[in-house]
């Protein structure tokens, strides 16, 4: 799959990248936001049920409820909507990681940070399941994003981590690996929904399963890192 060359715009913080294609700086009014909400909602839908090559600009056009030609109006071609999805998702994904600053009391902004992970993994499994799909095919589109900024905001937010642990706040844990061990507890349940179902049920989706499965994956990080899950 080729990637175009196209200019990167930078939101929320300067270590924060977000590459929306021919989108323009200018305000956008609200039925263009809404629209564009709409587009990429949907083509995260049929991206992860139909990967890249599957996916066609007609089928998003129809998941998402709009003229086809709005699609290219709004984002171009195939490749370039593709990839507005899925730096709108690595985006949602990176918000809740704002949590972690050096000045928070460590037990609350891990267990914020997992909530609001296991919340989105359950909110929007189609998001998990389009990157992971990416990923797993060598990231072609968003490699370099994910060496740079991805990179540097886990460097960032280890060096949070490590100083809590220095500290005394934590225990010793490897604060790289924490990151992964997160991602891969709080995304299987988007990801490999259809295999948590086979074990538990169809029941598995209801509120008090996902609240179940989030105390769980709660209880694990937190003993990890040295703290009472009682407490």
């Amino acid at each position: 799959m080729s990637t175009p060359t196209n200019p990167l715009r930078k939101t929320r913080t300067q270590k924060r990248l977000i590459a929306i294609p021919n989108a323009s700086d200018a305000p956008k009014s609200r039925i263009w936001k809404l629209n564009e909400i709409a587009i990429l909602s949907g083509a995260e839908r049929v991206f992860a049920r139909a990967g890249f090559e599957g996916a066609t600009m007609a089928q998003i056009a129809e998941e998402a409820g709009v003229p086809k030609p709005n699609l290219h109006y709004y984002f171009g071609n195939k490749l370039d909507l593709y990839r507005a999805v899925l730096n709108r998702v690595l985006h949602d994904w990176l918000d809740p990681i704002d949590a972690i600053v050096a000045d928070a009391e460590p037990r609350v902004a891990l267990e914020t940070y997992v909530r609001k992970k296991m919340a989105l993994a359950f909110e929007r499994p189609d998001a998990s399941r389009v990157f992971a799909n990416e990923l797993l095919h060598g990231a072609p589109v968003v490699g370099e994003l994910l060496r740079g900024e991805l990179r540097d905001t886990v460097r960032e937010k280890s060096r949070v981590i490590d100083g809590w642990i220095a500290a005394g706040k934590i225990a010793a844990v490897d604060s790289t690996h924490l990151f992964f061990t997160l991602w891969a507890s709080t995304q299987t349940y988007a990801d490999f929904d259809v295999q948590i179902r086979a074990v538990i049920g169809l029941d598995a989706s209801n509120g008090s399963a996902q609240r179940r499965a989030t105390e769980h994956v709660l209880t694990i990080m937190l003993r990890a890192c040295g703290f009472d899950r009682a407490a």
